[in-house]
């Protein structure tokens, strides 16, 4: 059904990359007369850019994550790189990220919701419009580089625009014929190999990548296994035309459970787990094509992304004394965990996702100004089937049909920006982003269905200041905006409508990027997000399914820093061709003084209690990376780094005192240290490492949503990769 769906925009791709090619064909000509043929990079879409300047033209605050450092640090997540950016909290829950929780400058972070997650441009969540949760997260190790954006810029990716924008980045064909291997073994059964081979013959370049990761999870009768392979294919069909074609197919069988602890229970073993039957699978099969024309020497590029996907996803889960596992046990003394051994529910989904997103950027003169105009569109189809089934024992997996789903969403976006550069020193960005969104959701087990819609305008303005090429001033305000699920908006029971309202908010930005020198880096951000209406979740659970509620006014403001110190211990630092001494100091903070409910807001725990100006939860107000690292001209490279996590509330009345079924009280703060240590054979093609993560086996609480969910003890891994 995927390739059926998308075949009519691999034509519609086509034709319309025909037309361009056929309409400029003039340009080609005048490449043909020119000494040196003009070869344009392969297509790859950013949100940030390549460019040495790029961050100098973004109206408000953003990160690039380099492929070196994600080599250095070897990270077992995507969890260990993002923390690294300020204003990003990452939530541990399973110990392996497989999936992360990410919520920015204080959004609620369960299932990363509350942030737009792309892949070379493209979302990866399960339905972004109907169900955005992250159960499945790609495996950093299919990246070379990571692109965060905050400000004003998102409003040209969507739909969601309220916390920022993550897009991870796959490598491109390299240019000679190469590959490697790459083998890490370490305690907790944890076995990690990854093959990638790929290279450039003339035209056409090829990339292919494959990766099996196996192992414990934090707590007892956890583990997983999962396969990943992914091919890339492109084709330079023209000097300024080329296609690139990518797949990718995913498979994880985890021994995982939904179910946290009781609070006794997490004093006597924090690990502890009996949901030993509860089981996750799930399958993706994903394709996206680009097809990227340039013209006008290079002023004017067509990009055109077709994209789809299927998904399967069942999670069966033991059932507990409330009947199912993510039931409150109960909140008396000395509560504990009881099984139900005639009970286990399969929360069984699949989805089709595709889509088409043409755009063109052009550079162009009028009335003097120099501009960088960005015109696009895109037409996005979801189609949900989620049905649970209810059966009579821990390893059942038929049962008695409890619900039986199909949920569908439609969504056409159209998005400008242009950028006037006033002279070299002012850039100002004003875009508009507008959502045309239908949902229907049918029910089949009493025939009930219903239909809703909504559109939303979303501007978003900024200015950059560039007195010098090593500092930069930039402010920015855009309208955040994030629709509500399919289940959120559309009774199950008879079709009406919920009216929950869409989550909206105004966000500002005044920041500095300073470069002081070639060794030594500093951004520092204000930020305010003021929310009319932030959508929270309407129990302690807080999961997928959960019924969500229109949490009111909230606010959300602090200070985020970046620094980054590099010093070469060389006597002849300025020598380019010879390897250096080289220490490295990275410091990222984040200071996030409020966030707090705003206006007349009563507790979803008890009703009758008003909680303004509580803070929200799980918004801690300090978070500190620390990053040290050591360089030698032999091949060695080492870095420490230090992560410190301020305490959190887990309940909206910022309870303190830790309640028996563990669901509310305070998360105390907790300070991780993790090391890496790379040797690079000189004589050989190979490199070996060492890394630990939670060097001193801290045990901390990560998580009261479902229960006391612990973080990841104690990871010792070694390996080696042999690049040839």
């Amino acid at each position: 059904m995927l390739m059926l769906c998308t075949i009519p925009t691999f034509c519609l791709t086509v034709f319309l990359s025909c037309i361009n090619a056929f309409a400029y064909s003039d340009s080609e000509d005048v490449a043909k007369k020119d000494s040196v043929v003009r070869v344009y990079e392969m297509p790859s879409v950013t949100i940030i850019g390549t460019a040495p300047n790029a961050l100098q033209k973004i109206p408000g605050s953003g990160a690039i994550i380099s492929s070196t450092l994600i080599a250095q640090i070897h990270p077992i997540s995507t969890n260990e790189v993002l923390r690294r950016v300020p204003g990003v909290y990452v939530r541990e829950e399973e110990g392996f990220g497989i999936r992360p929780n990410i919520g920015i400058r204080g959004l609620f972070p369960t299932r990363s919701t509350k942030v737009l997650l792309l892949e070379d441009g493209i979302p990866f969540a399960l339905a972004p419009y109907g169900d955005p949760a992250s159960y499945y997260h790609p495996p950093i190790s299919r990246f070379n580089r990571i692109e965060v954006l905050k400000g004003s810029g998102q409003i040209l990716f969507g739909p969601q625009t309220i916390g920022g924008v993550i897009n991870y980045i796959t490598p491109q064909p390299p240019e000679i014929p190469s590959g490697s291997i790459k083998l890490t073994s370490g305690n907790r059964n944890y076995f990690f190999g990854q093959m990638n081979y790929g290279g450039q013959w003339g035209s056409m370049g090829f990339l292919a990548d494959g990766v099996r990761r196996q192992g414990d999870l934090a707590r007892e009768n956890t583990s997983t296994t999962i396969q990943d392979v992914n091919a890339k294919m492109m084709l330079q069909m023209t000097p300024h035309s080329s296609l690139s074609l990518k797949m990718n197919i995913y498979n994880e069988e985890s021994n995982l459970t939904y179910a946290g602890i009781t609070q006794i229970e997490y004093e006597e073993n924090p690990f502890q787990n009996q949901f030993k039957d509860d089981w996750f699978f799930f399958k993706r099969f994903g394709s996206h094509l680009i097809h990227d024309h340039a013209m006008a020497n290079g002023m004017v590029h067509f990009t055109t992304n077709v994209y789809g996907y299927f998904i399967k996803r069942d999670w069966w889960r033991q059932g507990n004394n409330g009947g199912t596992n993510s039931t409150d046990p109960g909140n008396t003394p000395g509560v504990r965990t009881m099984l139900n051994s005639n009970r286990n529910d399969g929360r069984n989904r699949e989805y089709i996702v595709w889509g088409i997103d043409p755009r063109v950027q052009i550079n162009h003169a009028f009335l003097g100004i120099e501009h960088e105009t960005t015109i696009g569109i895109r037409a996005h189809f979801e189609h949900q089937d989620r049905k649970q089934i209810e059966g009579n024992s821990p390893t059942a997996r038929t049962g008695i049909i409890r619900e039986d789903n199909i949920r569908k969403a439609q969504a056409y976006s159209a998005f400008f920006q242009n950028r006037f550069f006033l002279n070299d020193v002012w850039i100002v960005s004003a875009g508009l982003r507008v959502e045309n969104i239908h949902y229907e959701r049918i029910n089949n087990l009493n025939s009930a269905s219903g239909k809703s819609k909504m559109t939303e305008v979303i501007p978003g303005f900024g200015v950059t200041f560039n007195p010098t090429s090593t500092f930069t001033l930039f402010t920015g305000v855009h309208r955040g905006f994030a629709p509500p699920r399919v289940e959120d908006l559309i009774s199950n029971s008879d079709g009406s409508s919920i009216e929950l309202d869409a989550e909206k908010s105004w966000s500002y930005e005044l920041g500095a990027r300073l470069k002081v020198n070639r060794w030594q880096n500093t951004d520092m951000t204000l930020f305010r997000m003021d929310f009319e209406n932030q959508i929270i979740p309407a129990s302690l659970a807080g999961g997928s399914g959960t019924t969500l509620t229109n949490a009111g006014k909230t606010l959300h403001q602090g200070i985020e820093l970046k620094t980054t110190f590099s010093v070469p211990l060389d006597s002849e630092p300025e020598k380019q061709d010879v390897q250096k001494h080289e220490t490295v100091l990275d410091i990222s903070y984040t200071f996030l003084p409020t966030a707090e409910y705003k206006g007349t807001r009563y507790s979803v725990i008890d009703p009758s209690v008003l909680i303004t100006g509580n803070r929200l939860t799980y918004a801690p107000k300090h978070m500190l990376t620390v990053s040290l690292g050591y360089a030698h001209p032999v091949g060695f490279d080492t870095r420490v780094e230090i992560l410190y996590i301020g305490d959190q509330f887990s309940d909206d009345l910022n309870t303190v005192e830790p309640t028996p079924n563990g669901r509310q009280g305070l998360i105390p703060a907790y300070t991780l240290w993790n090391v890496s240590a790379n040797y690079r054979i000189p004589a050989l093609p190979l490199t070996t490492f060492v890394t630990v993560k939670n060097i001193f086996n801290k045990t901390f609480i990560a998580d009261r949503s479902r229960g006391i969910l612990p973080g990841s003890p104690r990871l010792v891994q070694a390996g080696l990769q042999w690049d040839f």
